[in-house]
């Protein structure tokens, strides 16, 4: 994908995607969007990582806790490629852009200014699909163990959504996020995986 995406030959359906959602644009829809935003944020995403890895360890899974590093190594995946395939961002809509947030201002003239991958996917698939993979086995309650994978995926699906609706990103960044995200969660749910041995 990365060949094709420095190729230019996903750019006539990038501009497709986001004309098509353009159309969808509401005013009244646009701070519940700003919101869905903070669920792939880095703070938010972070904070759900600690807390699964305090989570982990106070349960007596200490080694399983070291699975947020795969969320660690994706984060630096995600700077490489910004930093490494020139790829802007969709020009942002005067209409309905947001502000810009402190890491648009730090990285805006830099290279971390590019767009591919979407780090608001990449967070979002392995916070979310790691939560879930650890709530199915792990949850007391089997409603929540059934619930836990359907809402992970509306999470993240409703992440995604958001990203082209903002116009904050093409949809080759967003499938790119999913790509990259889902291959730490492969790595992590493998980790966690392991035959379970509680810490004594």
């Amino acid at each position: 994908m990365t060949m094709a995406l420095a190729a230019g030959a996903l750019n006539s359906l990038d501009k497709q995607v986001l004309q098509a959602m353009a159309s969808l644009w509401s005013e009244p829809l646009h701070p519940l969007f700003q919101a869905i935003a903070e669920l792939g944020g880095l703070e938010v995403t972070t904070l759900l990582m600690i807390g699964l890895a305090v989570f982990l360890i106070r349960g007596g899974f200490g080694a399983d806790a070291w699975v947020v590093l795969v969320f660690v190594a994706a984060q630096v995946l995600e700077v490489l490629y910004k930093a490494n395939l020139h790829h802007l961002g969709p020009p942002r809509s005067v209409s309905h852009a947001d502000g810009p947030s402190i890491t648009e201002l730090v990285s805006s003239n830099g290279p971390l200014a590019n767009s591919f991958p979407s780090g608001h996917m990449v967070r979002a698939v392995i916070a979310y699909g790691l939560i879930a993979f650890v709530v199915q086995r792990l949850a007391p309650w089997p409603l929540a163990r059934s619930l836990a994978i359907p809402v992970a995926t509306v999470v993240v699906l409703l992440v995604a959504f958001d990203r082209l609706y903002l116009d904050v990103h093409w949809e080759s960044d967003v499938v790119g996020g999913l790509l990259l995200g889902a291959i730490g969660l492969v790595a992590g749910t493998v980790w966690l995986d392991r035959p379970l041995s509680t810490d004594n």
